[in-house]
């Protein structure tokens, strides 16, 4: 007779943590976009299913194995659902309540570690910035996506990273009064013709 239970799978109960140790090395060596989960897995002497199983995404293992829990995949997938006219307002609630519930110290530490700041980079302009394209759709997309990751890049490093005082006080609702106009204006414009 089997005697098969439910819940965590049986094991070692630093799997986890090894997991996060051999992503953190390779998405520092490789960046984002150079990091794949079966690299991870293998890494780690795991099969690939525990990775979804502890973190859920590659950007879930991208955002808890580097500290950055800015990155949650749960919170962007959010900030896509809904119509193109709030998606400004979305992704600035999205920025401001993920990086608002971090610690200000560990948000500062990330600008000190090169490594850390080229994954981050490679994240806002790989993912997020593929995502929203993809979200907005047509031939300027990328280009409209781009501009869009510029303002959001740009928020988070003079709010969170490095902070301009005057930004840094600003509450979340003014972030989105003073951002969203920017944030719309880049998501929305349409290319100037020759």
């Amino acid at each position: 007779m089997l005697n098969k239970t439910r819940g965590r799978p049986r094991g070692n109960p630093d799997t986890r943590a090894r997991i996060a140790a051999a992503a953190r090395d390779l998405f520092h060596a490789h960046g984002y976009p150079g990091t794949t989960v079966r690299a991870v897995a293998a890494a780690a002497g795991v099969d690939p299913a525990l990775i979804s199983y502890h973190f859920g995404s590659k950007q879930g293992l991208f955002s808890q194995s580097l500290n950055l829990l800015c990155v949650d995949p749960t919170a962007l997938d959010q900030a896509l659902r809904g119509d193109q006219a709030g998606l400004a307002d979305r992704l600035l609630d999205s920025v401001t309540g993920l990086w608002d519930a971090g610690v200000p110290a560990e948000n500062r530490m990330a600008v000190r570690d090169d490594e850390t700041m080229r994954a981050l980079r490679d994240y806002l302009d790989g993912e997020l910035r593929l995502r929203i394209a993809e979200f907005l759709g047509g031939p300027d997309a990328t280009e409209r996506a781009t501009a869009a990751v510029g303002v959001l890049g740009g928020l988070i490093f003079t709010r969170y990273l490095n902070p301009i005082r005057s930004i840094d006080a600003l509450s979340p609702a003014d972030v989105r009064r003073v951002f969203g106009p920017a944030l719309r204006a880049a998501l929305h414009a349409r290319p100037r013709r020759p």
